[in-house]
C-alpha cells in the first residue's frame, strides 16, 4: 500500500498542499514556542560587572506566605544584609568576599553607581589615575581631573574624575564612605561577590554559603548575570507562561487544521476508496495507505518548517524583549529539545489526523461508499456527537464559573479557555448549527438574489455537510480572534476606568533619576496648588490576614504622603483618614477589611517588595472595584523598599480653575531630568502591563488567525474544485459562466454570513460574562473597527477562495474531461 500511496501523491499533489503548509507552519510555531520556553527556563544572562567572581550571593527573590503552597515573587531587589559579609568570608573554601553597593546615578552614559571595592568583581582595572576619594569618581570614559555631574537621588552632584578604568560601560565607582552615604539602604548590599580558593569544590562551597542564612541564593556560572539584572529573573515566569499557553493552543490548532485538511482530502476521494474496497482491498490496507500518504507529506513538511522555526523564535523573543515582556539581556536559547518538540508535535498531529480521516473511509462498505461519495447526508457519528456535547458542556460550565465565581481580571482565567470549548463544540456539531443559522439567512438572501439565490440555497441545503466543512473554519477564525481581541480591549479599558474613576491629580512630575525630597515642599508652595504628594508603586505579600483577596502574585501597593480630604490619592475613603498615613500604617480596600474583619485600628502583616516584613496599623478604608484592589502605604515606606529607593512620580492637585503648569515647569527647571506631564501619563503607566499583555495577545492571535486561514482557503478551494462536474453540467444545460459565478457569489455570501453569525455567537458566549465581571457593562469595550476587520478578512478569504478557483475552472470548455482532483 505504500507504493500505491506514493503513486497517489504523485498525481494528487494539489490535494495535499494544504496539509503540507499546515504541518510546516505548525512545526515552525511549536518550535518557536519551544525556544521561548527553553529561553525562559534557562534565563541565561552573561555576567559582565560580576564576571570575575566564582560565586555571587544574592537575596532570595521570593517569599512563602504562611499557609500558602506557592511562593510569591518579590519584584524588588532583596539584597544581602551587611552583617553577613563577615560570615561569608569565614565560610570554608572562601578566599575573599566583596560587598557591592548599587544605586542609581545618571549622566554621561552612566546608569549605576557602586563602591570602589566592588570594581574588583568584574574586574575593572585602572588605566590612568587612582582610586576615588571623597567627592571623586572612577569612570570608564573620561579624563582624570575633569568635573562631571551625575543625578543621584534626584539631585545633581558634581564630582571629580580621579581615574579611568577599563570594563563594562555604564558604571561609576565611588569611595566606600560616599557609596554608603548615597545608597538608599546602606544596611544591605545588592550582592556579594565571592572568590573560591583554587582546587576547592565549587558546589560544596555553594551549599555551605546557602546554609549561612535561609534567605540567600548563591549563583554560579551563567546564572551570575541574574544578580546584575534581577528583572530578568522576575520576567522568566511570564515568558514561560506565554510560550506554554501559546504553544499548547498552536498545537491544538495544528491538530485541528491538519485533521480538517486530511479529512477533506479523504472525503473528496470517497469514490476512489469505494472502488478499492470493491476490488477486495481490506480496511487495514486503506488505513495504511492514508497513513502512508500523511507521513510522506508530513516528514518533508517538518524538515522545511524547522528552518523558519529558528528565525520565528528569535523574532518573537526580540519583539517580547522590545515590549518589556522578556528581558533583552537574556540570551535566546533554542537547542535540540524545541526541534524535537516541534517535529514530534507535527508528526503526531499528522498521524492522529490520518487515523481519524481513515476511520470512516476504511470501515464503510463499498456500496455505501459509492452512495456517500455522490452526496453526503450523514451529519456526524455518535462519537462526534458525544465529544461535541462534552465541549459545549465545558464551555457552559466555564461560562457559569466566570459569571458567578471569578472577579475582575481573574475572569480571564476561565473566559479564555471557554472560547476554545465553545468553538470546538460548535465545530464538531457543525452540520446542525449550519442548518439552524442557514434557516435564518436563507429568506433575506433569497429575496435579494432571486433565481440565483434560490439555486444557491437549494445547493447548500442538499450539501449541508459539505457546507458545514466550509463554514466551520470561518467560524473558528471569527470566534477566536474576536473573543481574544475584545477580551484585551475590555480589560485594558476596565483597568483604566477603575484607576481614573477616583484619580484627582491634575498634573504629575516625573523623573527616571528620582525626585529630590526638597522638590515636594517647593511644589506645594506654587500658587494654585491645592495639594501634592509623592507617588510610588510596588508589590507586597499579605501574610496576615491569610484570607486577603489577593493571589500568589501578591498585592499591588501604592505609596502616597499623608493628606487631607483634598489630597491627590486616587481613592474614595469609606472610613478613617489618610492624614495619619505615616510610619507603619496602611489603608485597606473596604472589601478586604470587611472580609477579613480588619477595620480601622487593627493590624495587618505584609512582606514588602524587597522581602522586608512589616506590621502595619489600619488608618483608613476605601472603596475599590473588585479585582482591582490595592493597598495604600506611606510613600516613604514604599520607596525605601524598592530596588532603587527613589520616588519617581509626584501627584499635584490644583485649586478649582487654577492653571499650575507654568509654575510647576518653573520649579522643575531647577532640577535636571524632571518633567511636568498631565494625568494621562499616570493612566498610561497604570495600564502599561495590561497594554503589554494586550500587544502579546494581538501578535499571537494574529499568527493563529493566519494559521486558521490555511484551513479556510484549503476547504473552500478544494470544495470548489471538486464541483467541476456540476459546473460543466450547468453550462451544458444553458447556464452562462456569469450565472454560475453569480450562484457561487450567493453561496459565498451565505457561507460568510453563517460563519460570521456562529463565530460572533461563540465570541459573545465568552465575552458577555467576562465583560460583566471586569467592567460595569456586560457588553465588551473596544473599537468597532476590530470587529469589522475580522469579519472583512473572513469575507475576503471566503469569496476569494471560492470565486478565484471557480473562475479558473469556468475558463475551460464544459465538454473537456474533468479529473477527480
Amino acid at each position: 500500500m505504500m507504493r500505491l500511496a506514493v503513486r497517489t501523491l504523485r498525481h494528487r499533489k494539489s490535494g495535499f498542499i494544504a496539509t503540507f503548509v499546515a504541518v510546516a507552519f505548525g512545526t515552525a510555531i511549536v518550535m518557536a514556542c519551544g525556544g521561548l520556553m527553553e529561553t525562559g527556563i534557562r534565563s541565561n544572562v552573561a555576567p559582565e560587572r560580576l564576571a570575575g567572581t566564582s560565586l555571587v550571593v544574592t537575596g532570595k527573590q521570593s517569599h512563602l506566605r504562611p499557609g500558602a503552597e506557592d511562593a510569591t515573587p518579590l519584584p524588588e531587589r532583596v539584597g544581602v544584609p551587611v552583617d553577613l559579609l563577615s560570615k561569608i568570608r569565614s565560610t570554608e573554601g572562601v578566599s575573599s568576599a566583596v560587598g557591592d553597593y548599587t544605586f542609581t546615578a545618571v549622566g554621561r552614559g552612566i546608569t549605576e553607581g557602586h563602591n570602589w571595592a566592588s570594581a574588583a568583581l568584574a574586574p575593572y582595572k585602572l588605566t590612568t589615575g587612582h582610586a576615588p576619594r571623597a567627592g571623586q569618581v572612577v569612570v570608564t570614559n573620561g579624563k582624570v581631573g575633569e568635573q562631571t555631574t551625575l543625578l543621584i537621588n534626584g539631585e545633581p552632584r558634581t564630582l571629580t574624575v580621579s581615574g579611568v578604568a577599563n570594563g563594562p560601560a555604564g558604571h561609576a565607582f565611588f569611595a566606600e564612605r560616599d557609596a554608603a552615604h548615597l545608597v538608599k539602604n546602606p544596611s544591605r548590599y545588592a550582592d556579594i561577590g565571592v572568590q573560591v580558593a583554587p582546587g576547592t569544590d565549587l558546589d560544596a562551597v555553594r551549599k555551605r554559603l546557602e546554609q549561612v542564612d535561609g534567605n540567600l541564593t548563591v549563583r554560579a556560572g551563567i546564572d551570575r548575570g541574574l544578580a546584575e539584572h534581577p528583572d530578568a529573573e522576575a520576567q522568566r515566569t511570564a515568558l514561560i507562561s506565554i510560550a506554554g499557553s501559546f504553544g499548547g493552543i498552536a498545537a491544538m490548532t495544528m491538530m485541528f487544521v491538519v485533521a480538517s485538511t486530511l479529512a477533506l482530502a479523504a472525503q473528496h476521494r470517497e469514490r476512489e476508496f469505494a472502488l478499492l474496497r470493491g476490488i477486495g482491498t481490506t480496511p487495514g490496507q486503506v488505513r495504511r495507505m492514508i497513513l502512508g500518504e500523511a507521513l510522506m507529506v508530513a516528514l518533508p513538511a517538518v524538515a522545511l518548517g524547522c528552518l523558519p522555526g529558528i528565525f520565528l523564535g528569535r523574532f518573537l523573543f526580540d519583539q517580547l524583549g522590545s515590549h518589556g515582556v522578556a528581558s533583552p539581556v537574556v540570551e535566546f536559547s533554542q537547542g535540540w529539545i524545541p526541534f524535537a518538540a516541534g517535529a514530534g508535535a507535527a508528526v503526531l498531529a499528522a498521524i492522529g489526523a490520518a487515523l481519524i480521516a481513515a476511520r470512516k473511509s476504511a470501515r464503510i462498505r463499498p456500496v455505501e461508499a459509492l452512495a456517500e461519495a455522490s452526496l453526503q447526508r450523514k451529519w456526524f457519528g455518535w462519537i462526534r456527537l458525544l465529544f461535541g456535547l462534552l465541549f459545549l458542556g465545558g464551555g457552559l460550565a466555564l461560562l457559569i464559573v466566570t459569571a458567578t465565581v471569578m472577579t475582575g481580571p481573574l475572569a480571564g482565567a476561565t473566559a479564555g479557555p471557554s472560547i476554545l470549548c465553545w468553538a470546538i463544540g460548535v465545530a464538531l456539531l457543525g452540520p446542525f448549527w449550519t442548518k439552524l443559522v442557514l434557516a435564518f439567512w436563507r429568506w433575506p438572501v433569497q429575496a435579494l438574489t432571486r433565481v440565483n439565490g434560490r439555486l444557491a440555497i437549494r445547493n447548500l441545503s442538499a450539501r449541508s455537510v459539505a457546507m458545514s466543512a466550509a463554514v466551520m473554519p470561518v467560524m473558528l477564525a471569527v470566534g477566536i480572534s474576536t473573543a481574544n481581541l475584545y477580551m484585551q480591549t475590555t480589560q485594558v479599558h476596565a483597568a483604566s476606568e477603575a484607576f481614573t474613576r477616583d484619580l484627582r491629580a491634575d498634573a504629575v512630575l516625573v523623573s527616571d533619576a528620582g525626585l529630590s525630597p526638597e522638590l515636594l515642599s517647593q511644589v506645594r508652595s506654587v500658587p494654585g496648588v491645592a495639594s501634592a504628594s509623592a507617588f510610588v508603586r510596588s508589590m507586597a505579600a499579605v501574610d496576615e490576614p491569610r484570607n486577603a483577596p489577593f493571589d500568589e502574585d501578591g498585592a499591588p501597593v501604592i505609596g502616597v504622603d499623608a493628606q487631607g480630604a483634598n489630597g491627590t490619592a486616587p481613592v474614595r475613603l469609606t472610613s478613617g483618614s489618610l492624614s495619619g498615613l505615616t510610619g507603619s500604617t496602611v489603608a485597606l480596600p473596604e472589601y478586604m477589611a470587611t472580609k477579613t474583619g480588619r477595620g480601622v485600628g487593627s493590624d495587618v502583616t505584609l512582606t514588602l517588595g524587597d522581602g522586608t516584613p512589616v506590621k502595619l496599623r489600619v488608618v483608613a478604608t476605601f472603596a475599590a472595584e473588585r479585582g482591582y484592589e490595592t493597598l495604600i502605604l506611606p510613600a516613604s515606606l514604599v520607596a525605601a523598599h524598592t530596588t532603587d529607593g527613589l520616588t519617581k512620580q509626584m501627584l499635584v492637585r490644583a485649586d478649582p480653575g487654577a492653571d499650575v503648569r507654568a509654575g510647576l515647569s518653573k520649579v522643575a527647571a531647577a532640577y535636571p531630568g524632571v518633567q511636568v506631564a498631565d494625568r494621562s501619563t499616570l493612566v498610561a503607566a497604570n495600564a502599561e502591563d495590561l497594554q503589554t499583555q494586550a500587544w502579546v495577545n494581538y501578535m499571537l492571535v494574529g499568527m493563529l488567525i493566519a494559521y486558521t486561514a490555511v484551513s479556510v482557503v484549503n476547504t473552500l478551494v478544494s470544495t470548489t474544485l471538486r464541483r467541476r462536474r456540476e459546473f460543466a453540467l450547468q453550462r451544458l444545460t444553458g447556464s452562462t459562466r456569469f450565472q454560475v459565478l453569480r450562484m457561487l457569489w450567493t453561496e459565498s455570501t451565505l457561507i460568510t454570513l453563517t460563519g460570521i453569525t456562529l463565530g460572533t455567537a461563540v465570541a459573545m458566549a465568552c465575552l458577555l460574562p467576562f465583560s460583566a465581571k471586569v467592567s460595569t457593562s456586560a457588553l465588551p469595550t473596544g473599537p468597532l473597527w476590530i470587529y469589522l476587520v475580522v469579519i472583512g478578512a473572513a469575507a475576503l478569504l471566503t469569496f476569494g477562495s471560492t470565486l478565484i478557483p471557480a473562475t479558473t475552472t469556468l475558463r475551460h470548455s464544459p465538454t473537456q474531461p474533468t479529473h477527480t482532483d
